[in-house]
């Protein structure tokens, strides 16, 4: 295969092949690092048997990692394929440990030069996945562009790396034992009970992806549900599955933007991994949206990734994320969604951090990913799947590290309306054995990628 991944890494007993280049790299990360760096130009640095070894296969990496210093150099280099990763990628994420600055002092720039020559300077056009969004920021049409160049990748793919229970979402684990499906289950139906949901309620889930909130509300909690998504093939999916499950005549999907959503009012609402995608700017007129979408009375269930306090956010700016990942999203600290929530008339009842719970779900796609890597890649291609692999592996160390979270904001509409005086959902919901079933797609044929 033309990709390594695994845990696995080819066996190199040398610790250490002096080179023009070894030298340079290892005056950035030390003579002795985690993990091994092999060079083009037949140097090694690092420990004879490494969990991981990133082999730097061609002069345009250094041109990649030289004119774009930091993730986003490194990261266009994986993509393109002037860097590989072989063996453990948790393993070779952390060698961001051992450098002190994605900057590089006047004394390497001149090594690096001395090695690369001035060619090196000269910026590569980057691989053809990189995002070039065009519009006014969060105009209806670029939000459009934004969601589709992450969503409109594959329905197989996604089917492949998430399981069966195709929630693109943070799931909620009672244990390590705890599998995927189950864990997923019980992050849906945690949802649900915070919303109270009931027979005859209406929900609008914004931003409902291939449809698991509104199959699980209408399944086990007798609800009509709405969603919608800017994502055309998210959208045939998710109908394809509702009607499946016999739900067609009380959950409807919809290709639309949630600023297009009137002539409507729902019980509760739940946005899942939406919010993100508003932009910080943007997020107080959400709020206010969603506000007037909901019954007097009715709730709220915002689900997102959030930044630390004084901290700028994970997937804006020239990152790896905001160019390959996540076009025009940005993070927000969980203080400000309460206050912007607040702002329109919110009353925040409750908040939950599961940050803990998104790095073993991460580490869950990731393992998918892998297991079922050569087929990903006819899927979708090469680069394409080496994305998915470093964000998602990237983020789960994210998660762990606590340089981003994630946090459940649960309001009421109206800040004198009836509530609980203390929670009244369980917090610890017990999955049905199977909970999804048989998936719809290919997903429940499951090959193993060689490493």
């Amino acid at each position: 295969m033309d990709d390594a991944v695994g845990p696995a890494t080819r066996d190199d007993t040398s610790a250490m092949r002096p080179s023009p280049l070894a030298d340079v790299v290892a005056s950035v990360v030390g003579k002795n690092p985690p993990v091994a760096l092999r060079f083009y130009d037949g140097g090694r640095i690092g420990p004879p048997k490494p969990a991981a070894t990133i082999d730097v296969r061609s002069p345009d990496a250094l041109s990649r990692i030289l004119t774009a210093p930091g993730e986003l150099g490194f990261a266009r280099a994986y993509v393109a394929g002037d860097i590989e990763i072989d063996g453990d990628i948790y393993a070779a994420l952390e060698l961001r440990h051992s450098i002190p600055s994605p900057k590089l002092t006047l004394q390497q720039w001149a090594k690096a030069l001395r090695v690369a020559g001035p060619a090196a300077l000269r910026p590569l056009r980057p691989p053809p996945e990189e995002a070039h969004q065009r519009g006014r920021l969060h105009s209806l049409r670029r939000d459009a562009q934004s969601i589709s160049h992450h969503y409109d990748v594959s329905n197989d793919f996604y089917s492949m790396v998430l399981g069966p229970a195709m929630v693109y979402s943070c799931a909620m684990f009672a244990d390590d034992d705890t599998s995927l499906e189950a864990a997923q289950w019980a992050k849906l139906e945690l949802i649900s009970t915070k919303l109270a949901l009931a027979p005859g309620m209406r929900l609008l889930d914004v931003g409902c992806g291939w449809g698991s909130m509104l199959i699980h509300a209408a399944k086990h909690h007798g609800v009509e549900a709405v969603g919608v998504t800017l994502s055309t093939e998210q959208a045939e999916l998710a109908r394809a599955r509702v009607r499946a499950e016999g739900l067609a005549d009380r959950v409807e999907v919809r290709v639309q933007d949630y600023r297009e959503v009137a002539g409507q009012r729902f019980d509760a609402v739940s946005s899942i991994g939406m919010s993100e995608h508003v932009g910080a700017d943007e997020l107080p007129g959400y709020f206010l949206k969603l506000h007037s979408l909901l019954e007097p009375g009715g709730r709220l269930l915002n689900h997102a990734i959030t930044r630390p306090p004084g901290s700028a956010s994970a997937i804006g700016g020239r990152t790896f994320m905001s160019r390959y990942v996540f076009p025009d999203a940005a993070l927000v600290e969980v203080g400000e969604v309460i206050t912007s929530m607040q702002s329109a008339g919110f009353e925040a009842q409750h908040m939950e951090s599961l940050r803990r719970h998104y790095a073993l779900t991460l580490r869950q796609w990731v393992a998918n990913l892998e297991a079922n890597w050569d087929r990903c890649v006819d899927d979708v291609g090469l680069a394409r799947a080496r994305i998915w692999r470093l964000y998602m592996a990237g983020s789960a160390l994210g998660f762990e590290d606590g340089r981003i979270g994630i946090s459940q904001v649960l309001a009421s509409r109206d800040r004198s309306a009836a509530f609980p005086r203390r929670p009244d959902w369980s917090a610890s919901p017990v999955a049905p054995p199977d909970p999804f079933g048989a998936p719809v797609g290919r997903a429940s044929v499951k090959t193993t990628a060689s490493p």
